[in-house]
């Protein structure tokens, strides 16, 4: 028996608006959608590796997910921190640094962070 890690959901409430961020503070793409008369789910990838970021939008949802002390969080690694640094920066998306580890967070639309790491971590 094996197993291979595959995605990652998170809920959202706006797919466009969470797609198009996705899209512009990670280069993340559309792999598949699947479309049901209550939710849509999209998949997107890195165009790298096979890991996806599932993201779920139920159509009728109005209020904003209750993400507790939102302990949780997806990390990304990349080759040109700075360059990822001053982009999220003129984004205004980041929303924690820890300088003494050479991270930071950003916040994606929905208020889920997310970790960005440099490739020597």
């Amino acid at each position: 028996m094996d197993f291979r890690f595959t995605h990652n959901n998170i809920n959202v409430l706006n797919l466009e608006k969470s797609m198009a961020f996705y899209q512009e503070a990670l280069q993340l793409t559309e792999t598949r959608r699947i479309e049901k008369p209550s939710f849509t789910i999209v998949y997107l990838g890195d165009g790298q590796t096979l890991h996806k970021l599932e993201l779920t939008w139920i159509k009728e949802r109005k209020e904003a997910y209750n993400l507790g002390e939102n302990e949780f969080h997806l990390a990304f690694i990349t080759s040109d921190f700075e360059k990822a640094y001053n982009h999220h920066k003129t984004m205004g998306c980041i929303c924690y640094e820890n300088k003494e580890m050479g991270i930071y967070f950003i916040s994606d639309p929905d208020g889920y962070w997310l970790e960005v790491l440099p490739e020597r971590f």
